[in-house]
């Protein structure tokens, strides 16, 4: 199975980018899976139920999220009617929603750090507690949405996941890593898949908003980014039979409106 991993999209630009990207690079890759994250596909925080349709329409089998999930308040109450959007697994019960799905003889889950972000379920003992009650239900092909802010942590569930998990690909920072690789037991790992959106930017916001607020501290309202979109994702070859990844490779590409 070849499975196509795409890093957050930002706003509109990011959402434009995907529409116009997408459809050619799964026809060209003979893609059979297709994972978008969207948290930040609304405005640059968060998601609606009419933008992860817009997204799915695009071409996306799943749409993850993280730690913007709930910014659009309205999503609280649109994400269970999606059956293909997914939020963290380790947030906390009594959160709407659900953590992963099994599609396209894939397990698709998300889940979220802890380090430097806002405290969450222990997200090791969570899909620790996912593979345990899956059993023997669980698909060989199984892919990790891992939205976290410290290296160390992504590194650190790649390790735990090697021979578990096909795949633990890392989103959030918006910044692509160079480090694309398969564990000793099979697993491929990447830090940071990075972003679609905006090149001329600071993580698709604005540059000169957030060097002014570094400058004086003084907070402000957080735009999206214009000009040339920057399209960051991976794919990964996948054993159907063994689950074990053969090759993750980047695909980066540019698109201007």
């Amino acid at each position: 199975m070849r499975i196509l991993f795409v890093g957050d999209v930002v706003g509109r630009p990011g959402r434009q980018c995907l529409a116009a990207l997408l459809p050619g690079i799964k026809h060209e890759g003979e893609i059979g899976l297709t994972i978008v994250n969207g948290e930040n596909a609304a405005g640059g925080a968060g998601l609606t139920a009419a933008i992860a349709d817009e997204i799915r329409a695009a071409g996306a089998d799943v749409v993850t999220n993280g730690n913007h999930v709930w910014d659009q308040r309205a999503f609280l109450k649109e994400i269970d009617s999606l059956d293909y959007a997914l939020r963290p697994l380790n947030l906390p019960p009594g959160n709407p929603g659900r953590g992963w799905l099994i599609t396209k003889g894939a397990l698709v889950v998300n889940a979220i750090g802890r380090v430097f972000m806002a405290h969450q379920d222990n997200p090791f003992r969570a899909l620790d507690g996912l593979l345990a009650e899956l059993g023997e239900r669980a698909p060989k092909v199984r892919i990790l949405d891992w939205h976290a802010e410290a290296t160390s942590e992504k590194l650190a569930m790649g390790w735990h996941l090697d021979g578990r998990f096909s795949a633990v690909v890392g989103s959030h920072t918006h910044v692509p890593t160079a480090d694309p690789r398969i564990l000793p037991k099979g697993t491929a790992l990447v830090a940071d898949t990075g972003m679609v959106g905006p090149r001329d930017s600071i993580l698709g916001v604005d540059a000169a908003t957030i060097v002014a607020r570094y400058l004086d501290g003084v907070p402000r309202r957080f735009e999206v980014a214009e000009g040339p979109v920057q399209f960051n994702s991976v794919v990964l070859d996948v054993d159907d039979a063994t689950g074990r990844a053969r090759s993750i490779e980047r695909l980066d590409r540019e698109w201007t409106a």
